[in-house]
């Protein structure tokens, strides 16, 4: 019995949908990592656009529930990205002196 190939290959539970298709939007929309101005400059979609296409495919309870974590803790956008990342970082600086 032959292998495939030398190296090991990961199965992803949910892998990334290829950037030209609806379903990309989709998955970096629901991504806390991704911001709205990235998918802006990778789909020329902007986050109007994001929302539309999130409530047209979207159970209406998934949508409810992704637009209350974007608007109310998510990290969606840039500024929020990086102030966010910059007080965990003072936080883990903190933490590290005691």
């Amino acid at each position: 019995m032959k292998k495939k190939s030398l190296l090991p290959q990961t199965k992803v539970k949910n892998p990334e949908p290829s950037k030209k298709d609806e379903n990309w939007v989709i998955w970096a929309a629901w991504a806390d990592r991704i911001t709205f101005e990235e998918i802006k400059e990778k789909t020329g979609k902007s986050e109007s656009d994001v929302i539309k296409i999130m409530r047209k495919n979207l159970k209406p309870g998934s949508f409810r529930l992704w637009r209350k974590r974007v608007h109310n803790t998510s990290i969606k956008h840039r500024k929020k990205f990086k102030l966010e990342r910059k007080k965990m970082r003072e936080k883990i600086k903190i933490s590290d002196m005691y």
